[in-house]
């Protein structure tokens, strides 16, 4: 059975992974009888949210313990996590994989990658497995791929972000997806554009898709 990497944020679109995106990536490999991995980095949220509210709140939150809610419990930490045994990686979105897994929310173009995240990536990448970036995780994809093209949807300001960290962006319907073959990363905007579960969800299958087909 093949095995895809996933790498989550925490748990919660404004402060970690987007639930929805995550579990549409699982089941989008579930339902190819690929075997996820899910992993996240053992390290404190940038912040933590209200999700009722919208509210930042005073709490503390490990972005591993959070991530595990996604992954009921079947999930490791990316420091110790062995790309050799991994055929392709996604990474959804969620707002936390621009504070948790590098600081573009922060930063922008000047972004930093966490430096785990950063190693499973070019790692997957330098042996010519497949990338899927979903939703704003795509920006991690930019940083640490020179010349990679990708999409976030049609927020010019992001895209313009990620064109300052070199990479090449096209503008993409919620629905579609954007593939880079040479450098063999799919992307797709998710909830960059919304609006609903099923408009994000053929988009993710797809990406998902187009990524075990070059694995």
């Amino acid at each position: 059975m093949k095995k895809a990497g996933v790498i989550l944020a925490g748990c919660g679109y404004l402060d970690g992974a987007e639930i929805h995106e995550a579990v549409l990536t699982l089941l989008a490999l579930d339902e190819a009888e690929v075997e996820a991995v899910c992993m996240a980095p053992d390290i404190p949220q940038r912040k933590v949210v209200n999700h009722l509210t919208g509210e930042d709140v005073d709490e503390t939150r490990n972005v591993l313990v959070e991530s595990a809610r996604i992954a009921r419990g079947k999930i490791v930490d990316i420091a110790s996590a062995n790309t050799k045994d991994l055929d392709a990686l996604l990474l959804p979105g969620g707002f936390g994989a621009a504070l948790n897994l590098c600081d573009f929310a922060v930063a922008g173009p000047d972004m930093t990658v966490n430096e785990d995240v950063a190693r499973v990536v070019r790692e997957v990448h330098e042996a010519g497995k497949p990338i899927g970036a979903i939703c704003i995780a795509p920006a991690i994809i930019a940083k640490l791929i020179p010349g990679v093209m990708l999409t976030i949807g049609t927020d010019a300001a992001t895209a313009g972000a990620l064109e300052l960290m070199g990479a090449s962006h096209e503008n993409c319907a919620v629905n579609s997806i954007v593939i880079d073959g040479e450098q063999k990363v799919v992307s797709t905007p998710a909830y960059m554009l919304g609006p609903w579960v099923k408009d994000v969800a053929a988009g993710i299958r797809a990406c998902v898709k187009e990524v075990l087909s070059r694995a």
